[in-house]
């Protein structure tokens, strides 16, 4: 395989989207463009807008092909979504948001359905969390257009799809809690013939597979002339993931945060896996199931920045000391229905007359807490790899150190997702050594065992 010497990525997340272009030699980002992710509120339901992301790539790929150039594109999208096509290739419905919640007879009906845990490893979840659960609801409640779909796509692929005209799935996303997927068998779980969608699924090829060149149309609409291969892509967590699956050796955790902060447990195994508390199975680029955990971090950590305003990182490190003494805690969930603690909702405890400084101390430890109790629900060993915007945190940081007592590794750049969709095409990883976290002086014992009774009262 040639390999190229810029590699363009299509990065959308949950919140934002972007297209970045990389230097295969270093791994460096070179350009980048941001847009947000938009959800229509309908009808008929809350869904993304796709034309306008898609605008979003194209003018981003039309500037890039000027300067700085790329010679290949690969994409990562965040999980929980599909897309249903028509005959022409057109959305036979609008790509639904999975926060959307359905009628509850919906819910009670598809329960009846979904496959058990023990064999897809995917936790019952909110909304359209579980894949499966969307396409239940579109099918039940939209039957006139869900006859029309002739293909269904995992997210990533779609947008491949629009641009190549190929149409696939991938195992990332199937196996990213969907109930659509039996991640040891590697294989389609019955589900897909209840809901009768079998002949619908796109054929399943490799993340690291070349879909296609471009289609000419979009080649010259971007304004380039040489061919342009697009790459199948990855479901995000699992292209932050395989940065760390090349050249390390297991067992270690990788926390990975954004919207969602997900933990891997690289080499554990999936016989201690609690559904009820949202630990599951992930599905790797190479198709191996691996351990994990989720939080809506991210989410959380917007919130908790409307609430309080702007985080001073150091000033919050340096209030912790006394955020522990005084037992100021922040208890779950800042946003709901998700994690290790769903039915659970936020509470601050002994908060009279402390500073904001004070609160986003006592939320960095309320992160990091959610954080190792994650990791513990997945048997986590080794080093933890902390990448993505919690990994500049320093107070975030050494809460996690102090509470493992063990190595928490941050890791440069803003996120890996991005570096993880290039490597399908060949990029070189990025070298740059991690920054080993120290640990604090303060001891967190106390403290988190009193948060810890504080949620089993």
């Amino acid at each position: 395989m040639t390999i190229p010497a810029k590699i363009a990525v299509l990065d959308i997340g949950k919140t934002n989207a972007k297209v970045v272009v990389l230097d295969c030699a270093t791994g460096e980002e070179i350009a980048e463009r941001r847009s947000p992710n938009r959800v229509l509120p309908g009808p008929p339901y809350p869904h993304y807008d796709i034309e306008a992301l898609w605008e979003f790539v194209l003018q981003a790929l039309s500037d890039f092909a000027k300067q700085p150039g790329f010679d290949a594109i690969s994409i990562t999208t965040h999980g929980a979504s599909a897309v249903l096509l028509d005959a022409e290739g057109g959305l036979a419905l609008p790509v639904l948001d999975y926060e959307h919640e359905y009628p509850e007879d919906i819910r009670r009906a598809y329960q009846l359905i979904r496959p058990p845990f023990s064999e897809t490893f995917s936790p019952s979840l909110s909304g359209g969390l579980n894949v499966g659960a969307q396409l239940h609801y579109q099918k039940t409640a939209f039957p006139e257009a869900f006859a029309r779909v002739r293909t269904i796509l995992t997210y990533p692929q779609y947008w491949a799809f629009r641009l190549t005209g190929v149409a696939a799935n991938e195992v990332t996303s199937l196996g990213c809690h969907t109930d659509l997927w039996l991640p040891r068998e590697g294989a389609y779980s019955p589900l897909v013939d209840t809901l009768g969608i079998r002949d619908l699924m796109a054929p399943v090829h490799s993340a690291f597979e070349t879909l296609g060149p471009l289609l000419p149309s979009i080649a010259a609409q971007i304004g380039t002339t040489k061919p342009i291969p697009a790459h199948c892509g990855i479901h995000d967590s699992n292209a932050s993931l395989l940065a760390h699956l090349v050249g390390r050796e297991p067992p270690f955790a990788v926390v990975s945060t954004g919207t969602w902060v997900i933990n891997f447990a690289v080499g554990g195994d999936l016989d201690h896996l609690d559904p009820q508390r949202d630990a599951l199975a992930n599905v790797d680029a190479y198709g191996r199931a691996v351990p994990s955990s989720r939080f809506m971090g991210g989410r959380e950590f917007e919130m908790l920045t409307a609430e309080l305003g702007p985080l001073s990182p150091d000033a919050a490190l340096a209030a912790i000391p006394h955020v522990i003494e005084k037992g100021l805690t922040l208890l779950p969930n800042v946003s709901g229905g998700s994690g290790p603690f769903p039915a659970h909702q936020q509470q601050w405890v002994n908060d009279i007359e402390v500073s904001t400084d004070q609160r986003w101390a006592a939320a960095c430890l309320y992160l990091a807490l959610m954080t190792e109790t994650c990791l513990d629900l997945i048997g986590t060993k080794g080093p933890v790899l902390v990448e993505g915007p919690f990994s500049t945190n320093p107070a975030y940081l050494q809460a996690l150190t102090a509470l493992l007592g063990r190595q928490v590794v941050a890791l440069p750049g803003s996120t890996g997702t991005s570096q993880g969709a290039a490597l399908l095409a060949g990029i070189s990883p990025n070298t740059k050594p991690g920054r080993a976290v120290p640990a604090p002086s303060w001891d967190v014992a106390a403290y988190r065992t009193a948060w810890h009774e504080r949620l089993e009262r």
